[in-house]
């Protein structure tokens, strides 16, 4: 299986080690993994989603600003 380093935002980490804690996932790679898919499968199935009003900014959740790196 490939391998991919991704860099989240603490909160998202915070939120992820939290559902491994719960019991949710056995472990962070597992978590990922299963987030990510359901993820894609649901932008697979609504499409992108486009903003309603023109020029409006998301700055992600809680004020911060959601940085990925594949």
């Amino acid at each position: 299986m490939p391998k991919v380093e991704l860099t989240v935002p603490e909160h998202l980490e915070m939120q992820i080690a939290k559902l491994v804690e719960d019991g949710e996932f056995v472990n962070r790679e597992e978590a990922i993994e299963d987030l990510l898919s359901t993820g894609i499968r649901a932008y697979k199935t609504s499409g992108p989603i486009e903003d309603e009003e023109p020029g409006f900014e998301d700055d992600g959740m809680m004020g911060h600003d959601d940085e990925y790196v594949f």
